[in-house]
């Protein structure tokens, strides 16, 4: 995590967002979801930038973007993306990957705002209402009394909390580096005012109009995720005319940590040899 930096910004709103490029050939965009940040898309981003041009960014409110006090929901991100996009001048179709929010993100700038990609992959995506854990509703009713617990009591409750992310056991790298963003300054109100501001709407939003996404599909899924079961992917596969699913063994929600080999190979076959 260390040696994990994104040398480039870009001001949303007066906010800074961090974001890097690597490879070259055609665009390919990156997107992170929650409590995560680029850093955990790394594995990905050194296979992929050995054909592709990648782009990735951290969401605002996370890793090394600007975590102060803002507005950092669904109905952001995408906002985001979208200014990023026509930053880097890249209106004509980039490929994109969109992993938990990340998905979500791609999503509402595909279907709400119109971006078009040339092909989309979402992995383990939160795409479909209901979703949310006990632990996300207790922190949207405390979320002052979470900001305000020692530094100790935080990091051991984001640590467990990202575990239960994995099926297989995530190793002390891979630990300290979700950790390091949350734990830094402004990131330990910035991890619990995240969870606070997500809400269900902003797939709402976008839930009856599946039938709008023009571009193909690759829907990728750990088949032990117990975030989002993989019910969930077998009935969003359903609503997405054109999409393919394919299923990872032996893997969690935390899939692009646990077996990347795995996700390159199938993105690689849908993004290239298909």
């Amino acid at each position: 995590m260390k040696n994990w930096k994104l040398p480039y910004s870009y001001s949303y709103d007066n906010k800074e967002i961090k974001y890097a490029i690597k490879g070259e050939g055609e665009a390919l965009i990156l997107v992170h979801g929650t409590p995560w940040s680029s850093f955990n898309l790394r594995h990905l981003i050194n296979k992929l930038s050995s054909s592709f041009k990648v782009y990735y960014f951290d969401l605002l409110g996370y890793g090394q973007s600007n975590k102060k006090d803002a507005d950092v929901s669904l109905a952001v991100q995408n906002k985001v993306l979208k200014e990023l996009i026509s930053h880097w001048g890249l209106e004509e179709n980039p490929y994109i990957i969109g992993h938990d929010f990340g998905g979500t993100t791609v999503l509402r700038s595909h279907i709400l705002d119109k971006i078009n990609y040339k092909k989309i992959v979402l992995i383990d995506p939160v795409a479909i209402s209901p979703w949310g854990s006990p632990f996300f509703k207790h922190v949207e009713k405390h979320e002052e009394a979470f900001a305000q617990v020692p530094d100790y009591i935080h990091k051991a409750i984001v640590e467990a909390y990202i575990k239960t992310a994995a099926y297989q056991e995530l190793n002390e790298e891979t630990i300290e580096g979700i950790l390091t963003p949350w734990t830094a300054e402004d990131g330990k109100a910035a991890f619990y005012r995240q969870i606070a501001q997500a809400s269900s709407k902003y797939t709402d939003e976008f839930q009856d109009k599946f039938d709008e996404i023009k571009s193909e599909v690759l829907i990728l899924w750990g088949e032990k995720d117990e975030w989002i079961p993989v019910e969930q992917a077998h009935k969003l596969h359903s609503h997405i005319k054109n999409s393919k699913l394919v299923t990872i063994e032996d893997t969690g929600h935390l899939v692009i940590e646990e077996n990347p080999d795995s996700l390159y190979k199938e993105i690689r076959k849908f993004l290239i040899d298909d």
